[in-house]
């Protein structure tokens, strides 16, 4: 049995939106995930004139996310020292994405999103936000309500990724903020399905195993 057809559920991807992957999404790199966006851009036309004309080049746009439950098992303080102390339990590691596995994406929290921008901070939405790993953490940290730090990243172009949610591979829907900090990550996928309304939430009860359902 294959999954509803839940495609016209989706909304345009934007920063701070969530890709939840379809049940019957078998890359192994994406399995059962939830990729929190962090960039989109969607490409424009450069040349001449505001519409283009005969010059204008097509130029591609990319999106770029982290995968929010898939915990690694080496300690974020093992390679990070400094930021080992500032760091959500479970205090590793997380797996991206394929990209780039070497570099480090941190995303954190703001405790009180009034006080303004702490240094080594860009903002994703009003209370979240990338955090530059080359700023003292007693300059960030404090500022803090949690942090993650993800080895990796997960990209498209934009075509690409609109051809597979095209495809059904992914749902995109609304992030809450507990996403980023959940205590239980392995729960994140039903989690986020569960609330969704409609159809969707049904997916929340699909098995791991599809060939079991």
């Amino acid at each position: 049995m294959e999954p509803a057809d839940l495609r016209a559920a989706n909304i345009v991807p934007a920063a701070g939106c969530l890709l939840v992957a379809a049940p019957m999404l078998r890359d192994p790199h994406f399995v059962r995930t939830i990729v929190l966006l962090l960039e989109v851009e969607t490409g424009d036309r450069d040349g001449d004139g505001d519409s283009g004309g005969e010059d204008a080049v097509d130029r591609e746009g990319s999106v770029l996310g982290v995968v929010l439950n898939r915990p690694g098992t080496v300690a974020v303080g093992d390679v990070l020292a400094a930021w080992g102390p500032a760091v959500s339990a479970p205090a590793v590691l997380f797996e991206g994405g394929p990209v780039s596995p070497e570099s480090a994406v941190a995303v954190g929290r703001l405790s009180d999103p009034r006080a303004g921008d702490p240094v080594g901070w860009r903002a994703l939405d009003e209370a979240t936000g990338l955090v530059d790993l080359d700023t003292p953490t007693e300059l960030v940290g404090p500022a803090l309500a949690g942090l993650r730090i993800y080895a990796g990243y997960a990209g498209w172009s934009w075509s690409q990724l609109l051809g597979e949610i095209a495809e059904g591979a992914w749902y995109v829907v609304p992030s809450v903020p507990e996403d980023l900090l959940v205590e239980d990550p392995a729960a994140l996928w039903r989690q986020v399905l569960g609330r969704q309304p409609g159809d969707l939430a049904w997916l929340a009860t699909w098995p791991a195993d599809p060939t079991q359902n």
